[in-house]
């Protein structure tokens, strides 16, 4: 490998190079809150006789903790019943820390709404399915979500935010 000298036989100085690439790096995950109900136990614990009616709701929320750093808060709730009779409730918030760097404002909804929740969402999944199994219940797998079209649903309902702010979709 050839070394590159100037004219003066000094070696060339490093020009400061800006990194201009967009970034979305996770820095933590982690449980905010974790509760699983399970309050007919343990006669909800035996064969039922129909199928359950599961209800599972999803939101997503996001705050700036500092000027390339935000918290997105996946919360998932999810019941089961058979008639009307309860058998487990479970409500999971689910957070992580990311560093958003060289975006562009309006890209920034969809980064903390939807990409940083479409790569949170296998994790917050298995701790469903890890809490209703552990409750004495077939594990919960929740469908994939598209947290594209729960933003745009959310977006057309919901009233313009204060700038700064990124929209929550839930």
């Amino acid at each position: 490998m050839a070394q590159t000298t100037g004219g003066n036989g000094q070696e060339p100085t490093p020009q400061p190079s800006a990194d201009t690439a967009q970034r979305l790096i996770v820095n933590a995950q982690y449980i905010k809150d974790l509760s699983f109900e399970n309050p007919r136990a343990p006669h909800s614990l035996a064969q039922q006789p129909s199928a359950p009616a599961v209800d599972i709701n999803v939101d997503v929320n996001a705050q700036n903790l500092s000027p390339d750093t935000y918290e997105v808060v996946l919360t998932v709730k999810a019941s089961a019943k058979i008639s009307e009779d309860p058998l487990f409730l479970l409500e999971l918030t689910y957070g992580a820390v990311v560093t958003v760097r060289n975006m562009p404002s309006d890209m920034l909804p969809a980064v903390l709404l939807v990409e940083t929740p479409r790569l949170m969402f296998p994790f917050a999944r298995n701790i469903v399915a890890d809490a209703t199994r552990d409750g004495g219940f077939p594990p919960l797998m929740i469908n994939p979500i598209d947290f594209t079209e729960l933003l745009r649903r959310n977006t057309a309902q919901a009233p313009a935010a204060p700038a700064g702010d990124p929209p929550s979709a839930g």
